[in-house]
């Protein structure tokens, strides 16, 4: 069942002005009124907002056009830079959505921070551009499901960014109501006010919805949106574009959704450093001449390319560089701002991650961290990292689960970019493992997790001699 929000009611309060008046009594002048009560009370004090505002305002910037440093700005065509092929194939299979024809359903895969985002973004919006000139009324309803959680919520947000679209309202509430009148709405938005429509479903694998169903909310949308032309539900003709990091992703739909949705793929592989520069150099003219050091970019798409090849990274890097320069009041941005913007990115992406995972996903990624912390080569196995899983339940009084969970849980978090892992064998005598490498530095990791005050109360030091007991062992 749907909850319920209520309401809050902002309640303003007002205050009587009241006067005193000087007693006309007396001849004596009237003295007159001195700072020492107003100004000397202040005189100590900090610097008001106000005025803080105001002076950082008047100061010389860094930043010319910050939102040439926002990863999901969409940029020109001219700035994006190392995937001529994948804008190709989907420029050509949506472009038929010019003839107010239907284009087909496609399915975009690949890392994190590839372009696939980006890339559909750029092409839907020149879709509508053209569009508008022959009198088609073109819609990009895009969604990111890393936050929804049910079906019901999806198809809601759907509407609503339909609604929005359209500029029009949404004519049911957001809880309180059965799915099927949710979907009726979004029905209704498009078929009113849309000849054409693209539905970009970001992040798509993250609808999982409630555990008790058989079939994940992505494979029942999947089937809905696909089926919604042919059962005569939407008049307009719609096209689905499915976002996703994890490549299998198609393994976990249903047969039904799999035979109604039939998209086309497109791959998009990770950016390699020069790939990276360049389209950080076509990001450059977002600071003022002169004032980026010659070994600033190199350097932050080289920190990007080592995990993932992730051009919202490197991006980021570059911004936060800058921000630090400003706030420093440096006239330059320098390769020590890009090292401390690499620390400060590191942990604020796997704080955003850690932050929304269930507890027992963080004694697993906690156990797995801390072994491959004290390993050269940053990975873990699964069988140590299951001991030292075990050593922190115990420590904590929490439910422990068998190995087989916990290498589960630890799979699942290869969907957050955090891990990845390889099978391995001691040898032809020996059982099999799975082996974890991680994409961020271990102890960014560890130090972020311990800011569950669960985790907090494990002794590090205590952490440690386990995973040093425990690696001893393996053989």
């Amino acid at each position: 069942m749907d909850d319920f929000e209520d309401p809050r009611d902002e309640a303003g309060t007002s205050k009587d002005d009241t006067t005193e008046q000087a007693d006309s009594s007396s001849d004596s002048p009237i003295p007159e009124p001195t700072s020492s009560s107003t100004d000397s009370a202040t005189a100590g004090e900090s610097q008001s907002i106000e005025d803080m505002l105001l002076e950082f305002d008047q100061q010389e910037g860094l930043i010319r056009d910050r939102s040439l440093l926002d990863p999901n700005h969409i940029v020109s065509e001219d700035r994006i830079v190392g995937r001529d092929e994948q804008l190709q194939e989907v420029t050509k299979m949506l472009r038929v959505a010019l003839g107010d024809n239907r284009p087909p359903n496609l399915f975009l895969y690949g890392p994190s921070g590839t372009g696939k985002s980006l890339i559909t973004k750029a092409v839907c919006k020149n879709i509508s551009k053209i569009c508008e000139t022959r009198d088609i009324r073109f819609g990009t309803i895009e969604v990111n499901c890393q936050d929804l959680d049910t079906l019901g919520v999806a198809v809601y947000e759907l509407a609503s960014r339909a609604a929005d679209e359209a500029a029009v309202e949404v004519q049911v509430p957001k809880h309180g109501v059965a799915t099927k009148e949710k979907w009726d709405e979004l029905y209704r938005i498009v078929n009113e006010n849309f000849d054409s429509a693209v539905f970009v479903l970001d992040e798509l694998d993250m609808l999982v919805g409630r555990r008790d169903k058989q079939e994940p909310a992505f494979s029942r949308l999947l089937y809905q949106l696909s089926r919604a032309g042919a059962n005569n539900d939407l008049t307009a003709h719609v096209s689905v574009v499915a976002i996703s990091n994890d490549t299998k992703m198609m393994e976990s739909v249903g047969s039904r959704a799999l035979s109604s949705f039939t998209p086309e793929d497109v791959h998009f592989d990770d950016y390699n450093a020069n790939q990276l520069q360049s389209i950080l150099r076509r990001r450059r003219d977002a600071f003022y001449d002169d004032v980026l050091d010659e070994d600033v970019i190199p350097l932050a798409a080289a920190f990007a390319a080592q995990t993932h090849g992730d051009a919202r990274k490197a991006i980021d890097l570059v911004r936060v560089a800058g921000e630090l320069a400003e706030r420093e009041g440096d006239e330059r941005v320098r390769e020590e701002h890009v090292r401390e913007a690499q620390d400060k990115v590191e942990k604020n992406r796997v704080l955003e991650v850690v932050r929304g995972i269930s507890t027992q996903k963080k004694l697993c990624l906690y156990a797995t961290a801390a072994v491959a912390s004290e390993a050269d080569n940053e990975s873990a196995r699964s069988t140590t990292g299951y001991r030292v899983y075990q050593f922190l339940t115990d420590a904590i009084d929490a439910e422990q689960y068998h190995q087989e969970t916990y290498v589960n849980k630890m799979k699942e978090m290869t969907t957050y970019s955090l891990v990845d892992f390889e099978r391995r064998s001691h040898g032809p005598s020996s059982g099999m493992f799975l082996e974890f490498q991680f994409g961020e530095r271990p102890e960014t990791i560890l130090e972020t997790l311990r800011e569950d005050s669960r985790l907090e109360m494990v002794s590090e030091n205590e952490v440690s001699s386990v995973v040093n007991a425990q690696v001893r062992n393996e053989t």
